[in-house]
């Protein structure tokens, strides 16, 4: 990213983590991303807890690891508050499951649906649909403040890690760095 489009970034998004390292808690999660990062056995997941706990950073420094400078390639980010229906699933994601990647390393691709608790019913029984037909070859992380509003039909597919809030010393101390 060049200099001028960080600097007009949002603090919390010109200083975000970049790499697992540079998360200031959840250690016993970021440690299971690790292990499962390093022997390739990396499962659906389904991160849940309150606004601002470190969910979207962790995946974000997860994709960071698996793919580096290809990220655009292996990687679709959606926000699932914003394009919750059935028709964003149906044909985005659908889309992106079945596109061939031209001239890069072979590797599982990434979905990541932010506020997946927002989505309808509907929407995630077409989602479960797809994440059954495409395990071989993506990925799927669901991002949650709630995760009693993802179905149980979806829910299963899922390991899911819960984040708890950030304790106010390590704010201030990501703060000070």
């Amino acid at each position: 990213m060049t200099n001028n489009l960080k600097n007009n970034l949002p603090w919390v998004e010109k200083y975000r983590p970049s790499d697992l390292s540079d998360i200031c808690s959840h250690t016993s999660i970021i440690s299971t991303l690790k292990n499962l990062i390093s022997y390739d056995r990396l499962p659906h997941l389904l991160f849940y807890g309150p606004p601002g706990s470190g969910k979207t950073s962790v995946i974000i420094c997860c994709a960071n690891i698996l793919y580096g400078e290809y990220s655009n390639a292996y990687l679709i980010h959606l926000n699932a508050s914003d394009e919750r229906g059935i028709d964003v699933v149906r044909q985005r994601i659908k889309d992106f499951c079945n596109a061939s990647i031209l001239f890069h390393p072979p590797k599982i691709k990434l979905v990541i649906l932010d506020e997946a608790d927002s989505m309808t019913d509907d929407a995630q029984l077409a989602l479960r649909e797809i994440v059954v037909k495409n395990t071989e070859k993506v990925r799927f992380c669901l991002i949650c403040n709630y995760v009693s509003k993802i179905i149980p039909q979806l829910k299963s597919r899922f390991s899911s890690f819960r984040f708890t809030p950030l304790k106010e010393e390590a704010i201030i101390n990501r703060i000070k760095m």
